[in-house]
This record gives C-alpha cells, structure tokens and sequence, in this order.
C-alpha cells in the first residue's frame, strides 16, 4: 500500500473542534474532505492523550553500525565503481551480515545513488589545455558570431544498433512476441558512413561516403556539398568552417583546398567531439531513422537524407544559440 501524505496541524485540530462542537464523523469528513476512519482515528487519539500531534516513532535499529556506514562510505567515495554486493562482502568480512538493499537504502539515506557512468573522450593534459584555451578564447563571443559557423562532421548509421533502440509497453511473460522485439544480425547487417553540416539558419546538404575515405575525396565531399549548402542557407560574407583533427581533414592537400577556395576555418581542439552541436543532430537524425525501419542501406541511405531535410531549422537555431553555455 501506498504511503499517504499525514494530515497537516491545523486540520487535525479543525477535526477535533468540530468534534466538540457535536457533529459526526461522517459530517466532518465530508466537510474537511478526508476518509471517515481518519477522522475517527483522530478523535479518538485525542481522547486517549488530549493531544493530536503524532508521537515520535522508533523503527527498527539500522543493521549497519555507525562505523560500517562510515567504512562503506568511504570505499564508495574511493572506488566509485564498487558494487553493492562486493559492499556486502566488506561488511561481512566485519561481522555484519546484511543484504544488498540495506547496503543501497543507506547509501541512498546519505546521498548517494547508482547511476550510469557517462562516456567522455579520453583526455590527455595537452588535450585539456586546448579545451581550455578554445573556451577562454572564444568565451566573450557574441551570439552572433556563432551564426556564422558551418558545423560539420562524420557519423556511422547502422540498420540495426543503438538508433534501433525503443520501449515497448508488454506484460510480464510477452517478452519474446514479435511485435515486442527488435531484429538482431550479426555485424549489424551493414552500416553506412555519413557527412554532414549545418549552421544556425538549417541543415546543409548530407553525403553518403561509399569507399574509404582520402583527403582528395575530402576536398571533393566540400566541393560538391558545403559551398552549396553555404549558398542555400544565404550564409553572406565571413562564415567559418568547423571541422575537427581528422587526418583527412588536416591534409595537406585539404589545407591547400581550403586556402584556394579562401574558406576560414575555426581553430578545434582535438578529442572534443561534446563540443560540436552537430551530435545532437546526429542523434536526432537516428532516432528519426529508427521509427522508420529501413529494409537495407539502400533504402538507409534515401531515409538518412529525408529525415535530415526534415529537421527543422528551428532545431538548429536552437542549438547555436545555446552553444555559449
């Protein structure tokens, strides 16, 4: 049964002056709004201990001593991947047998709570002086300036993978039907490899990368997708381009076409890919992709682009404008 919220000062003393005043039970219930055997169990408390304050409640004594808490406590704070049961183990190593729920009630009485660990790039200290140098650089920019950013990037669509992933409404033993799961092959039956970007002002043109990648086929990917895109979404004079260390995009046969083509590009701190918007997009587009089921990377790649040509611009309006925080 559900825990009920208790019954406020004022309202239990409403209850027993009413009661004094000669109406009943029922009568006082339907007038404050309350269940009939609160009432009751109210008045009558009133007339054991002339009072209606609720006694203090003892409980049962917590299993874990003072100096166990303290000890798990700080192999929590120590070794933040230790499990509850290995916890166990610790305490029952003290002489203190308790189960797993005890363990997690007290961590949770104190704070604490499991959670999935987030994935983050692996930093190294020069990596972290960059991020900092890019945010202290740029930290004073005005909105506007971010408008004139071209974010691009690469990502991996697979047909089946992590964009596949849904909830189903089933119950206890449905697990198994066919409408309550998700196909499975093995290597994911394919994937494909995807170029992309976007501003402020909408999405930009999306290119399906069929053979591996070279810095010319770079050069030849911005040719023929991000000057038009920078024309279609009227991007006017002094835009920049945004792409990160890859080494297709650090080529020298890449620098020189951007040179020639007197593109500007911002200056990016390698493994910060949390810092492009653009994996936002990336999510959103995956998420679309999955609701639409593709029946093989043909059928991926024309889904891809649809659904990306759907975005709408006010998703990446969004995006840019909350960039500074």
């Amino acid at each position: 049964m559900a825990k009920t919220k208790e019954l406020s000062k004022d309202t239990r003393d409403k209850i027993v002056h009413l009661h004094k005043v000669g109406k009943g039970y029922g009568e006082i219930a339907k007038q404050l709004g309350e269940k009939r055997s609160t009432v009751g169990a109210i008045i009558r408390k009133w007339k054991k201990l002339n009072m209606t304050v609720n006694l203090p409640r003892t409980g049962a004594p917590c299993k874990i001593s003072p100096r166990g808490v303290s000890m798990i406590l700080r192999k929590v704070r120590n070794q933040p991947r230790t499990t509850r049961g290995e916890l166990v183990n610790d305490l029952k190593r003290a002489g203190t047998t308790v189960s797993k729920v005890t363990v997690g009630n007290t961590l949770r009485r104190h704070g604490l709570k499991s959670c999935m660990a987030r994935k983050v790039p692996l930093l190294k200290p020069a990596h972290v002086k960059a991020r900092l140098k890019f945010a202290n650089d740029h930290l004073d920019d005005p909105e506007e300036s971010w408008e004139k950013v071209m974010w691009s990037d690469e990502t991996k669509m697979e047909r089946f993978g992590h964009n596949s992933t849904k909830r189903v409404w089933r119950k206890k033993n449905d697990e198994y039907h066919p409408k309550n799961t998700i196909p499975t092959v093995k290597h994911g039956d394919g994937s494909i490899m995807l170029w992309g970007c976007f501003s402020a002002h909408g999405t930009g043109r999306l290119h399906c990368i069929k053979e591996r990648m070279t810095g010319a086929m770079y050069c030849e990917i911005l040719g023929n997708n991000l000057l038009p895109s920078v024309r279609a979404l009227k991007m006017g004079r002094g835009w920049v381009f945004q792409h990160d260390n890859d080494p297709k995009h650090t080529a020298r046969i890449t620098k020189k076409w951007l040179c020639k083509k007197h593109i500007k590009v911002l200056a990016w701190p390698s493994q910060s890919p949390d810092l492009n918007p653009i994996e936002n997009l990336w999510r959103e587009l995956k998420l679309r992709v999955s609701q639409r089921q593709p029946r093989n990377l043909t059928d991926l790649e024309k889904i891809c682009v649809e659904e990306w040509a759907k975005i709408p611009p006010a998703v990446c309006a969004n995006l840019v404008k909350n960039y500074r925080k």
